[in-house]
């Protein structure tokens, strides 16, 4: 997708409607090209005022993934805060101005068009039918936004980007662990409990990939969201004498399955998607048969990986939220808060707090390490920023409930994947 910058007459009209809701800096000179300056000689747009640079964040804190919306809000506000606390941004201080989506298509739709003038980008946005529904307006509006969903669908945006690898990659390298780890053979059964929708249909996009290269016979259930138990559907798989079970699904339809298969004596490694998975499992009686038999892929390292910022994060998260459980959202939220932090640095350095210097700001950005994960390039939006990925186990009274067992890595068919693709 290509962008098309905005005319002079409708860029001079956005920053009128900006200063006229108090967003904009008042008393700034018209630029070359008629958007306002401010005092430094630094162009600005919305959300950007004398001492603040507003953005927004559409999460889920009240609906079906408020317990993910949550983590990656608070990892993001305690990004923030520490930024502030060394001095801002461009001689600002960032502000974060959230909303409470509940996972209501209709309702983010409304809460976006009023956060919209009021905001410089947007580096939360939580759930995949969300994203969707916003695509095209972020895109009109010229609103930089990071989206907390994975799917390769959403590449090819210029103003929308994932951060790390995406599920069709992360289900690349992980079938391809597996396949060596459990070895899994040509013909072999291998069975896959995936959701309806991008999450679920793009994960199986890459499994699809690898289960072909390697002459798998993946042995396929759809499942919808409202689905809590997965009796069933494992026992289909049983009866197909699957060797293997790949899931992304929601973490209380991993802990059924899991939990229905070691009932069923279906004793079977199980492959799960990252966000299959959150450390309240460890406390349901599917718990012993999670430790046992389920394993991770995930584009992110454990919270209990020894890099320095990750102990620093645990650490400071801790503090500041006692008592709030740690999960990999909290990874999450800090990666897309520290590369929106990086893009205004940027576009400061340049001279251009206007939205589409933020967006060129971003597209800049190569080799950026988040210190959580691998780095990141944002320079060709039709390839995902990241392509490595980790395996991870889960693991009893550590934080976030999981620990390491490989990564980064990254194997050869990724790259045969995206030459196709």
């Amino acid at each position: 997708m290509t962008r098309k910058p905005l005319g002079s007459a409708v860029a001079l009209a956005a920053a009128l409607v900006t200063l006229l809701s108090g967003c904009g800096t008042l008393g700034a000179a018209p630029g070359p090209d008629d958007r306002p300056v401010d005092k430094a000689g630094t162009t600005i747009g919305p959300g950007i005022t004398p001492s603040t640079i507003q953005l927004g964040v559409l999460t889920d804190l009240s609906g079906p993934y408020a317990p993910l919306g949550r983590s990656v809000l608070q990892a993001e506000q305690l990004y923030v805060d520490r930024v502030n606390a060394s001095g801002g941004v461009c001689g600002r201080k960032l502000k974060l101005i959230v909303r409470d989506h509940g996972y209501d298509v209709e309702k983010a739709v409304i809460q976006y068009r009023q956060l919209e003038p009021s905001i410089a980008a947007m580096p939360g946005l939580l759930g995949s039918s969300i994203i969707n529904a916003l695509m095209a307006d972020v895109g009109t509006d010229q609103v930089m936004t990071m989206a907390l969903g994975y799917s390769s669908t959403l590449l090819g945006q210029s103003t929308l980007q994932t951060i790390s690898a995406t599920y069709d990659i992360d289900m690349i390298n992980g079938l391809d662990w597996a396949a060596g780890a459990y070895g899994l053979k040509r013909g072999d059964k291998v069975g896959y409990l995936y959701l309806k929708g991008d999450y679920g249909h793009n994960a199986l996009r890459g499994a699809k990939f690898v289960a072909h290269e390697k002459r798998l016979n993946l042995v396929t259930r759809e499942l919808s969201e409202d689905q809590k138990d997965l009796s069933a559907q494992v026992h289909d798989l049983a009866g197909a004498g699957v060797k293997a079970v790949l899931i992304t699904a929601s973490p209380l339809q991993t802990a059924s399955a899991v939990g229905s298969a070691a009932a069923q004596g279906l004793l079977v490694p199980f492959l799960s998607s990252a966000a299959g998975f959150h450390p309240q499992m460890l406390q349901s009686p599917a718990a012993p048969a999670v430790l046992s038999m389920l394993r991770l892929v995930a584009p992110t390292p454990a919270l209990t990986d020894h890099a320095p910022q990750i102990k620093k994060l645990v650490a400071d998260y801790q503090r500041e939220y006692p008592g709030q459980p740690l999960d990999q959202g909290v990874e999450n939220g800090h990666n897309t808060m520290a590369v929106a932090v990086q893009d205004l640095k940027e576009a400061c350095a340049d001279k251009d707090l206007s939205r589409e210097g933020i967006i060129a700001a971003h597209h800049k950005l190569t080799g950026f390490d988040p210190g959580m994960g691998p780095a990141l390039d944002f320079s060709d939006p039709w390839r995902p920023s990241a392509t490595a990925s980790y395996i991870l186990k889960p693991e009893k009274g550590v934080p976030g409930g999981l620990v390491d067992v490989k990564g980064p890595f990254k194997v050869p068919s990724v790259e045969q994947y995206l030459a196709r693709f």
